[in-house]
């Protein structure tokens, strides 16, 4: 394991184990990826790729989560989709 990086999940800064990739942050949030959606860096990352993809410093990884009826959550707030 590196020295600490920082990075920002869902808008909030967070010291991470360099060489971790974000499936390894998902892992460590405890967060299953069948309902989720993960952009980093402005870019939507396909499920596939959250093993392949390394984090870096100053990375923003956002984590959005799918509920039922087309909603989904940003940032821990519920949104729908008159609200994106």
């Amino acid at each position: 394991m590196g020295e600490a990086l920082h990075i920002e999940v869902n808008g909030s800064p967070r010291d991470y184990r360099s060489g971790s990739t974000v499936a390894d942050l998902l892992r460590e949030l405890e967060i299953k990826t069948d309902r989720i959606a993960v952009e980093l860096n402005l870019e939507i990352l396909d499920r596939a790729d959250f093993e392949l993809r390394s984090l870096k410093p100053g990375d923003r990884v956002e984590i959005l989560s799918f509920i039922g009826g087309g909603a989904f959550l940003i940032g821990g707030q519920e949104r729908g989709r008159s609200d994106v």
